[in-house]
Formats: C-alpha cells, sequence, structure tokens
C-alpha cells in the first residue's frame, strides 16, 4: 500500500482536515448525511457513427453483419430513442461510460455530442468517459459500397473540447495525466470517472491517476461526500475466461481505494456483458450492457438515504415498417453468433443443436440472464470437450451460478 500524507482542500474545514489527515490509514471513512433521492442513468457501448459515414453497403453490411450483434445498420434509430427515453425519464444525472463512438470518428463524436446538447437544453445534465474505441483510433474509417476510407479520430485535447458541456467544464477536478475528473451529481454525491484509455497506456490506470484519484477520495470524504466511481474498464473480473483487456492494468490499487474510502458503487461498461459483482471489501461494481447490442439496455442507479437500488431498461425504439426494433435486434444477435459459431462447430454430427444452445446460452448471458439457461440441455458436445475454447465459455457461465444480474438492491455506509 502507498503510504502519503493526504493533504486537503477543504480550507471552511480546518478542524475536520487537520483529523482527517491524522487519521488511521486504512481505516473507511464514516458515512455522511443520508442522501435525498438521487437517480442516476447509466449507458455504456453506444458505438454511434455518424451517417454521413457509411452509405450502408455491401462492406459495411458484411462487417457489422459478421460482428459481435452491435445494431450499426440501425444504430440512429436506437440513438434518437435513447435520448428521448432520457428526457422522459428526467434523471438527476445520465453518465455515458465509455466507447461512445464506433471507432473514435471525429464525425461521430460530433453527430453525439449534438444529440447530448440537445438532452442538456432539456435539462438532462449528462458526464461523459472515453473508452478504448474513442481515442486516436486507427480504425476509424467511412463505408461506402465495397470501400472503405480512413476518417480523422480525435485526440484526448479534442475529446475534452467536444464534449466540454459533458463532465469536462464544470468539473471539481480533473486529472493532468487522463482524462479523470470528479463532478458533482447532487448535494453530498460525487462522481469519480476514471480514464483508463490514454493513448500512452491503453488499459491502464497509471500512477499519476491513482494518486489523483486517492486526492479526490479523500476531498470528498473530508467534506461528508459519497462516490460513485466510474470506468469503461472494470475494476472487478467479472468472468474466469475474460480478464486480460476486460479488467484495466492497476485495477488492484485502484480497488483498494474504493474500498477504503468506502465508495457507494462502481458502474463500467466494456464487456458488452450484463453483470454485477461485489468484492472482497465489500465494493459492488455494476456493468452495464453494450446499448448498441440486443435487448439494447441501460441502467437505473436509485438511492435514497443509505439504501441503492439498479435495474436495466429496455430502450423503446418507435416502430417503423416491418419487424419490431426489439425483435429485429434479438434476431439480429442470434444471427451474428451463428455466423460465429457455426464454423466452429463444422463437421460434428449434432453441429446445429449445439449451435442452437450455444446461441440461446449466449444470448442469456449478454443479456444478464443466465439463470434462464436450461443446462440440462446442453448437448454432449461441450460435456465431451471440456478443454475446448467453446465448452470453457459455458463452463464459466455456469460456474456463477442462476443469477438475474438486471437488478440489484443494496445498502451503503
Amino acid at each position: 500500500m502507498r503510504q502519503r500524507l493526504c493533504f486537503l482542500a477543504a480550507a471552511a474545514a480546518l478542524v475536520l482536515a487537520a483529523w482527517w489527515a491524522l487519521r488511521p490509514r486504512g481505516a473507511a471513512p464514516a458515512g455522511g448525511e443520508p442522501l435525498a433521492p438521487v437517480t442516476v442513468a447509466v449507458a455504456a457501448d453506444l458505438h454511434v457513427l455518424a451517417p454521413e459515414l457509411t452509405d450502408r453497403g455491401p462492406l459495411f453490411q458484411n462487417l457489422t453483419g459478421y460482428s459481435d450483434g452491435k445494431v450499426m445498420d440501425r444504430i440512429w434509430e436506437l440513438t434518437d430513442a435513447f435520448c428521448a427515453q432520457m428526457e422522459r425519464l428526467g434523471p438527476d444525472v445520465l453518465i455515458l461510460a465509455g466507447d461512445l463512438t464506433f471507432n473514435g470518428e471525429r464525425a461521430s463524436h460530433e453527430y453525439l455530442a449534438a444529440r447530448l446538447e440537445a438532452l442538456r437544453r432539456a435539462g438532462v445534465a449528462v458526464l461523459v468517459l472515453p473508452g478504448n474505441h474513442d481515442l486516436e483510433n486507427p480504425m476509424a474509417a467511412s463505408f461506402h459500397g465495397v470501400d472503405y476510407m480512413p476518417a480523422e479520430s480525435v485526440s484526448p485535447e479534442d475529446f475534452a473540447a467536444l464534449y466540454a458541456p459533458f463532465g469536462y467544464d464544470g468539473a471539481l477536478s480533473r486529472d493532468g495525466a487522463s482524462l479523470s475528473y470528479t463532478a458533482r451529481i447532487a448535494p453530498g454525491l460525487r462522481a469519480l470517472l476514471i480514464d483508463a484509455n490514454t493513448p500512452t497506456a491503453p488499459g491502464t490506470v497509471t500512477e499519476e491517476t491513482l494518486a489523483w484519484a486517492e486526492e479526490q477520495l479523500c476531498q470528498a470524504a473530508a467534506v461528508g461526500d459519497r462516490v460513485i466511481a466510474v470506468s469503461h474498464q472494470t475494476v472487478l473480473p467479472h468472468s474466469t475466461l475474460f480478464v486480460e483487456g476486460y479488467a484495466m492494468e492497476g485495477r488492484r490499487a485502484l480497488l483498494e481505494l474504493y474500498e477504503r474510502y468506502g465508495v457507494v458503487c462502481a458502474l463500467a461498461g466494456h464487456m458488452h456483458i450484463q453483470h454485477t459483482a461485489q468484492s472482497g471489501g465489500g465494493v459492488w461494481e455494476l456493468v452495464t450492457s453494450a446499448l448498441s447490442v440486443s435487448p439494447d439496455q441501460y441502467g437505473v442507479l436509485e438511492l435514497e438515504g443509505r439504501e441503492a437500488s439498479y435495474r436495466t431498461e429496455a430502450v423503446e425504439v418507435p416502430p417503423s415498417e416491418g419487424e419490431p426494433f426489439d425483435s429485429w435486434a434479438a434476431d439480429f444477435f442470434r444471427r451474428s453468433a451463428y455466423r460465429q459459431i457455426l464454423p466452429e462447430l463444422a463437421g460434428l454430427e449434432d453441429a446445429q443443436a449445439a449451435a442452437d444452445f450455444w446461441v440461446e446460452a449466449s444470448a442469456a448471458y449478454f443479456a444478464g440472464r443466465p439463470d434462464r439457461i436450461d443446462w440440462a440441455a446442453q448437448p454432449r458436445v461441450f460435456r465431451d470437450h471440456p478443454a475446448a475454447f467453446l465448452s470453457r465459455y459455458l463452463q464459466s457461465i455456469a460456474a456463477e451460478g442462476a443469477r438475474d444480474h438486471t437488478s440489484l438492491t443494496f445498502s451503503f455506509s
């Protein structure tokens, strides 16, 4: 554990600051006053693409159809419906936890920022954080017919300027080594947004950012404010199979800070699955699944007193010609999954049955409902070849037990 003297900035609370500086390290801060009702909406992995960057031609259809189920062919409908739903919900704050764009295109950032500005003018405060797709991305491109062309991406400085009204200009403090910052959510409640996607240290929370984060947590505790932590990558491993590249480097030191200072909870995305987990020190991390992947849901965190509740809500996209959006998105996810799994099962006598089970299990897992998987129906092929990746993937889900990750209540100090 790093040993540092904690200098407090609360000039109006000199006695409290002096007490806090001498307080034994490692002890959790006492809770503040009970919170008045606060509603926090959180969404992750929007992966918006500016409409002018594609004609939805053959290359784009092939790229997105053989990918991970993101509804890129109708992402604009989804984005507009989500913003309209946020305006109706009217949360105290909407937090977007990274991967705002498809691949960091400047035009896509500008497209999203314009929609967030309309939300802000409607009275919804918005806080954003970059993900691993959003900054200086060499994959930024436009797609026309069977061709693609490189597109301009953005630097960290560009990102902060484009999203200045959505956290950066009104920040209580900004980290000099990353796009991390703190923001006021409501009286007695702050957000600590941790950027682990700097171009020089991708996927890592650096020592400089850790030091800054500790100062912010210490200052919040000194005045009795509670803190919600936010990051794109997770601080907890949410899968035995998918840890590297999903949980950030430096996470243990960051988690130790969260536990020591008693953060209310941590919010994250990146994994595209809906999942909740609790650390050994009692901190809940709520991973909200990708807004751009069926069931196209976001999270709602409600706080009051010393109690919290979290639930997911699906975006309600207005009907248009053809199949309803939610049915189309669910079918698109399954078709994308079949395209990936069937070649892996080629040659097996029961390949179709195995693929059917794998696809349905994946759909339930991504939606945060592994409790709906009928494990008794698992085909023998996965039991007969336990070392194969597809089998290990299913084993990792089964090992978690039958849990509903779309709803959670917990207490905080």
